[in-house]
């Protein structure tokens, strides 16, 4: 059932181009990968190593468009959907449990990881985590524990921000051992092994960046631009965002109100490292200084788990909560319109993209100032700068983190007269005037209208370059 859930769930959007954002980027960095690009080199982002690894996997297996990574993503949601199952299991029957999983299915979806966003790829690398650290008592929780910060490692090649989840499960496995009596210098020894083995896998790729001699185009993407990337002016909690998280919040509520007097958790231990886990994962999603609605992606799973006295059957009110939770996440979900929409913004794509293509090829390069990254693959255009992601030349917020100046690396896409240039009428960020002129008056001086689409609730143009 939770395998057709996933199926059913992540249909509507395979094989669609412009089904997210971000994922255009990594997509774009994974395919260039095959070619002998280097992110952080060749192609700038802040995002680790490891997820434009996960893009080039399944570019190499599935070919280089956005269903590769779109399945490889459905499989992680079946996979973290099972875990989520089997977390389950410790508190509740196997009905409520098969819920708890499809219930993580259609979360997943509607919390921004329908396509191949971040969380899809770290969120079940920390329910692996949680599922090997819960129980202290196992006769090899220190083997699954060691296991546990190596996967808590890779994530963190998904997405730094996981750090927080991986510092509580260390030291969850840590105070499990302190409770089956292990003494200071044992746990000083565990503590240790546990920090090298989650430091690894980033450190393997900072050794292979700096033996080509780019460690500082390493460190300068991994971890000193996200210091200088400005913070939004909403900062971590935007108003806008309460409506987007009231079913999080009725779960949250409900489920603490059950677990108190409707359904008591048969395994306290457990629910409460559900609880402090589910703290861990607000603390992922309040990371960054500025907080996208995708982020609460992470914390689904905590949440479904902590609801489960709410949606247990043996409860008193049996079946009802159960089949209400899980109607009102199909009907917030509403699969029927997403795969409308999804059918639509797929022709409209395609057909901006045929009106672009015979203007670029592989010397002379379509730019895209704001727009949908994808368009470069899907036109067979060139790349006019290492700085490919349009955020990040016109996101005021970027303007101090990219280790160059926005204005001057705009100034040189444009004296290379790009035939093509992609702008939108509406912004997704907070823009930078002065980047924003110099596109402006530039298109009004040398480009003429060329084609003109609908995506997402923008109109998205581009302008032909006029000799």
């Amino acid at each position: 059932m939770i395998l057709l859930a996933v199926l059913v769930v992540r249909a509507p959007w395979i094989g669609d181009a412009n089904a997210d954002i971000d994922e255009q980027l990594y997509s774009l960095i994974g395919n260039a990968m095959l070619h002998g690009q280097l992110p952080f080199v060749d192609l700038w982002d802040r995002k680790p190593f490891g997820l434009f690894a996960l893009f080039a996997l399944a570019h190499a297996v599935g070919g280089p468009g956005p269903a590769a990574y779109q399945l490889l993503a459905g499989l992680f949601t079946l996979a973290g959907a099972a875990m989520t199952y089997a977390l389950a299991r410790w508190l509740v029957d196997r009905i409520t449990a098969t819920g708890a999983g499809l219930l993580y299915v259609m979360l997943m979806s509607t919390y921004g990881s329908h396509s191949g966003q971040t969380e899809a790829f770290h969120v079940p690398l920390m329910l692996a985590m949680a599922l090997l650290v819960r129980d202290p008592a196992h006769p090899h929780a220190i083997r699954r524990a060691l296991t546990a910060m190596l996967l808590g490692g890779l994530a963190l090649q998904v997405k730094y921000t996981v750090l927080p989840q991986c510092l509580f499960f260390g030291l969850w496995a840590l105070w499990g051992q302190r409770q089956q009596g292990a003494d200071t210098s044992r746990l000083v020894h565990l503590a240790f092994a546990f920090a090298v083995l989650g430091l690894l896998p980033t450190a393997a790729v900072g050794a292979c960046y700096a033996a080509i001699g780019e460690w500082d185009a390493f460190v300068f993407a991994n971890f000193t631009s996200f210091f200088d990337r400005l913070p939004a002016r909403v900062g971590r909690f935007s108003p806008d965002q309460r409506v987007f998280l009231l079913p999080l919040a009725v779960l949250l509520l409900l489920g603490a109100y059950a677990a108190a007097r409707m359904s008591p958790p048969r395994d306290r231990r457990t629910y409460g490292f559900i609880m402090l886990w589910l703290l861990a994962s607000a603390a992922t999603v309040y990371f960054p200084a500025t907080v996208y609605r995708y982020y609460y992606a992470a914390l689904v799973p905590g949440l479904v788990l902590f609801a489960l006295p709410l949606i247990d059957r043996r409860g008193p009110a049996r079946f009802v909560p159960l089949i209400l939770v899980l109607a009102g996440a199909a009907t917030i979900l509403f699969l029927p319109r997403q795969y409308a929409q999804s059918q639509v913004q797929r022709a409209t794509i395609a057909r901006l993209a045929s009106a672009i293509a015979p203007h670029v090829d592989a010397r002379h390069c379509l730019w895209i100032f704001d727009g949908p990254t994808a368009l470069y693959r899907m036109t067979g255009s060139c790349l006019p700068t290492r700085f490919i992601y349009p955020d990040h030349l016109n996101n005021a917020l970027e303007r101090d983190s990219l280790g160059v100046k926005q204005e001057a690396e705009i100034a040189r896409i444009l004296a290379a007269r790009p035939p093509v240039i992609v702008t939108a009428d509406t912004a997704l960020t907070p823009q930078n005037p002065r980047a924003q002129r110099l596109v402006t008056q530039e298109i009004a001086a040398h480009y003429r209208p060329l084609a003109q689409a609908r995506l997402h609730e923008r109109n998205i143009r581009a302008w032909q370059r006029v000799e």
